[in-house]
């Protein structure tokens, strides 16, 4: 059975007129016909998530938890992304399951370049080519790189902004919509667009294979970020690069925002920075889009494999 039918007409109505009531911000109403749904059909999945996000709303935690666990134990891929639910709830880890990253952003494809760049005001790609652009100008070398990986490509927007300033560019993305864009691009080397999991395909790659790695906007989809620094330790060329953004938290840690995406702190950027043995070359407060119409405050990193520590 789909997300999109129970397989019961009945339920199917009454699930359609609770997302309603969820849409309209009647929560509790809404609960009581997802209750009503899954009387009808007790392992339908996204009926259960329905009921999680009314009861979360509705201000019953306890309800929330217990039908996104049960949503989990039907659907263990979650591509609803239950676990990012419950890790907002204060259950779980946290970790953003690959399948609905994926989702979320083959729904998005069609509408993603200019629902960010008129939307939001996305200016990632802008920010992270700045911040190389001051490392490479302090430390004295060319704003030029050989081969270069774009992590969570998206249609191409971090590839296009810096495309003069690399020979070859590889690039991965979850979602197979946004690789097509991508594609369309034709800012990728033939061969060097692939569908998949970015520390995949960071650990599929030969030792010293990148001069460059790029991740604008990316690293908020995942919460522990010690696994992609070690892989990225082992993927760069000495001297290369590795330069992201993410949104920030003040204190310490990770947590989930209530935007559903990971908010770092800087202490554990540094802490595991260093414990991947990479050199902080750049790290400063950034905003790379709005939300809401407010400004979403994070960093630009720019990490590297030089001594000394910060240029900047």
């Amino acid at each position: 059975m789909t997300s999109h039918s129970s397989g019961d007409l009945n339920a199917d109505r009454r699930y359609h007129y609770a997302q309603d009531l969820l849409t309209e911000g009647y929560f509790p109403e809404a609960a009581d016909l997802f209750r009503q749904v899954l009387e009808l059909t007790p392992n339908w999945a996204p009926a259960w998530f329905g009921l999680g996000e009314a009861e979360e709303k509705a201000g019953v935690p306890a309800a929330a938890v217990a039908a996104f666990q049960r949503v989990l134990a039907l659907a263990p891929a979650d591509a609803q992304g239950a676990g990012v639910r419950l890790a907002r709830l204060g259950v779980a880890d946290g970790q953003m399951a690959p399948a609905y990253v994926a989702r979320l952003f083959d729904d998005y494809a069609d509408r993603f370049d200019d629902h960010l760049l008129r939307g939001l005001n996305y200016s990632g790609p802008q920010i992270v080519m700045a911040a190389l652009e001051t490392v490479c100008s302090v430390a004295g070398r060319p704003f030029h790189f050989g081969r270069a990986a774009d992590l969570g490509c998206g249609t191409g927007l971090m590839a296009a902004a810096i495309a003069h300033h690399v020979d070859a560019m590889a690039g991965v993305d979850l979602s197979a919509a946004m690789v097509v864009k991508a594609a369309q691009s034709g800012l990728y080397r033939a061969g060097e667009l692939s569908c998949g999991d970015l520390l995949a395909f960071l650990d599929g790659q030969s030792d010293a294979s990148f001069d460059l790695l790029l991740a604008a906007d990316v690293l908020v989809y995942l919460g522990d970020l010690a696994p992609v620094l070690r892989s990225a330790t082992r993927a760069l060329r000495d001297g290369g690069l590795f330069a992201f953004t993410v949104q920030s938290l003040e204190g310490d840690g990770y947590r989930i925002g209530h935007d559903l995406r990971f908010h770092h702190s800087e202490a554990y950027l540094r802490t595991t920075v260093r414990g991947a043995g990479l050199t902080v070359l750049l790290l400063a407060p950034c905003i790379t889009r709005q939300d809401a119409g407010k400004p979403v405050h994070g960093l630009v990193v720019v990490l590297g494999q030089m001594a000394g520590g910060d240029v900047v």
